[in-house]
């Protein structure tokens, strides 16, 4: 097995698109036996996933990361575990121990009247396009063996399945027709929205069904707790972004989550941590191609 960590100066880089180097660890019976530093070669975002798949790595440990990039690992196969921090091989150490968790890319984070902090900069990176394995996924809770929280004959196994995502006039907001590639997933342990999950749990491969989702199948509603304004001064770093960019905070356990920034003046910002999904009505389109 092969284990790839974000790699800056012994610790795990926070911004996988801007990712330079990563650290790759040879795994054998569940110890390390080699490692090395490989450069990313100046690729970004989606095209990183392709290189991990071409170097084999079997798993990605990273800081911050998009919902385009997770789907695009997703789809090479990779797994994910999101939201780490400090030493990287510390990190290898806990994830082969099973106590390393992800915080996921795409995870609600509804606990903002307990505070935040910004990890001692407020950290942006670039926008990428939403697909279904960033915009569907949810927070997998950790990087061990998924627990199953719903009932199928598919739960608990890996499906690949294309899909076509639709809003209810008809716009559509994704589509694994169009990269060409069927997104793979485990099916009914948290990696998708429920909806969606609950679809593919009881589907033969082969078939086709079409699904309609309510909000609270899909990303829930808006939580206007999940807005919050903030004194710049507190958030060194905070001065450079601007109204309309995402960007990383980090929640009171040191996991970075992603927010908007929807207002700015001169002491103060704010943010929004709803998903840019959340009280939206979906359509899905999905085709079972594959159980593994």
């Amino acid at each position: 097995m092969k284990i790839a960590v974000t790699y800056d100066n012994g610790n795990i880089f926070q911004h996988f698109g801007k990712t330079e180097n990563f650290k790759v660890y040879e795994v054998e019976d569940n110890q390390v036996v080699s490692s090395e530093v490989i450069g990313s070669n100046g690729t970004g975002h989606g095209a990183l996933a392709g290189l991990l798949s071409e170097q084999g790595v079997d798993v990605l440990i990273c800081g911050g990361i998009g919902g385009g990039a997770q789907a695009a690992l997703a789809e090479a196969g990779v797994e994910l575990c999101s939201g780490a921090e400090g030493d990287v091989d510390a990190a290898v150490e806990a994830y082969l121990n099973g106590t390393l968790t992800s915080a996921g890319a795409t995870c609600d984070h509804h606990d903002h009247e307990e505070g935040h902090s910004c990890g001692g900069h407020c950290g942006s990176h670039e926008e990428e396009e939403s697909s279904c394995g960033g915009s569907c996924g949810t927070c997998g809770g950790g990087c061990g063996a998924p627990t199953p929280v719903m009932e199928g004959k598919n739960v608990g196994k890996t499906c690949r399945t294309h899909y076509r995502g639709t809003f209810n006039d008809g716009t559509q907001f994704d589509s694994s027709y169009d990269r060409g590639e069927p997104l793979e997933f485990i099916c009914g342990v948290g990696q998708m929205i429920r909806g969606f999950d609950a679809a593919v749990a009881e589907m033969e491969v082969g078939e086709k069904v079409n699904i309609h989702l309510m909000p609270e199948e899909a990303y829930g509603m808006p939580d206007p707790n999940a807005i919050f304004t903030v004194a710049i001064a507190q958030l060194p770093g905070a001065e450079e972004v601007e109204v309309g960019q995402q960007v990383y905070l980090q929640n009171q356990y040191g996991q970075p989550f992603p927010v908007k920034v929807t207002a700015k003046d001169e002491t103060n910002i704010t943010f929004d941590a709803n998903h840019e999904m959340a009280g939206k009505e979906l359509n899905f389109e999905i085709e079972l191609v594959e159980v593994k």
